[in-house]
């Protein structure tokens, strides 16, 4: 594959994975966060730093709005934070345990729920 073809292969993979981000707003940063290192905030961080290394000046608000589809405040004001979830081992734990496993279902049922359309 020449590099020309990557890099648009690339840059489509990514458009996809920032529309799906915006469509499952169900799953909060801090799942993200728990299950993959990485959250919808890095994902904005990484697009500013690959600006500014090609000599582009991108501010913190303008990349979050490119991968939110909108002002960050914005989205925040419509996504409340749910309630702190309770652990798995009845309440005895800090509760990871439980966030990772519910962020996982939540990940994978929108992986199969992509699938399938």
């Amino acid at each position: 594959m020449d590099d020309k073809t990557r890099t648009e292969l690339e840059a489509a993979t990514f458009r996809r994975l920032v529309e799906h981000l915006r469509e499952r707003t169900d799953v909060q940063n801090i799942d993200l966060m728990n299950l993959a290192g990485f959250c919808r905030n890095c994902l904005s961080k990484w697009y500013r730093a690959e600006a500014e290394d090609r000599g582009l000046a991108l501010t913190d608000p303008e990349s979050r709005e490119i991968v939110y589809g909108m002002p960050y405040d914005e989205w925040r004001a419509k996504r409340p934070l749910s309630p702190p979830r309770k652990s798995i081992d009845g309440g005895s734990g800090d509760g990871r345990r439980a966030l990772r496993w519910q962020g996982a279902i939540a990940i994978v049922g929108g992986l199969a729920a992509g699938a399938a359309s």
